[in-house]
Formats: C-alpha cells, sequence, structure tokens
C-alpha cells in the first residue's frame, strides 16, 4: 500500500492534490505572438505543489480537450496555449476543481450581458 508523504493518508484516499487546487487562484489570458497569433496563458498554478506527473497530465489534458499545440515555461511558471481559449480553459479549469479569477461559470439569462 502506497502512502502519500504530505498527508500519510494511502494514495488512493489522499486528497492533498485537490486542496492545492482550490488554494490557488488561477488567471487566464490572451496575449499576441509573432505575426498577430494569439496565445492563451494561464498563470497561478503552483506546479511544485502538483508535482511533475499532475502537471504534465493537467497540461496534455488540456490539449487534447481545446485541440490545440501548446507548451509549459518551467521558469515563469506558465502554460502556453496556442489560440484564443480563455472561455473553454476557465471552464475546464472549473470543472477539474481550480478556483478561476473571473469566471462565475455558464451564463444565464439573468446574468448575460446585453449587446
Amino acid at each position: 500500500m502506497n502512502v502519500c508523504p504530505k498527508c500519510g493518508l494511502p494514495k488512493e484516499l489522499c486528497t492533498c492534490s485537490q486542496i492545492v487546487m482550490e488554494g490557488q487562484e488561477v488567471k487566464v489570458s490572451t496575449t499576441k505572438r509573432r505575426y498577430g497569433k494569439p496565445v492563451t496563458l494561464i498563470k497561478g498554478i503552483n506546479f511544485e505543489e502538483l508535482g511533475d506527473n499532475e502537471t504534465k497530465e493537467l497540461i496534455r489534458s488540456l490539449k487534447r480537450e481545446l485541440a490545440c499545440g501548446g507548451t509549459f515555461d518551467k521558469e515563469e511558471q506558465v502554460i502556453e496555449l496556442q489560440g484564443s481559449h480563455v472561455n473553454k480553459v476557465k471552464r475546464f479549469l472549473q470543472k477539474k476543481g481550480y478556483k478561476v479569477e473571473g469566471y462565475a461559470g455558464k451564463k444565464t439569462k439573468l446574468n448575460r450581458e446585453k449587446s
């Protein structure tokens, strides 16, 4: 039986990663890079606490879900995804259990902006 080194619980019952996700405020934004191509930036995730395997799995699942390319900048602790995917990324991270800045969930008739 494997035991978590942080909490001492068995791996099956360990909630360390869930606690780490809930305690972080993630910021999702876009910027333009070369030739005016949009790039979605994800900041605010503490990757040291999350661990290498979970970080790689998060990036892999984001790229698979959004059907785009992307990379992880270890020095700046930023995930970069090709294209403008702000709303999709916020929704995805919210489902995973992260606290996403500026995201209140689905828009309803009551809180939808009038255009």
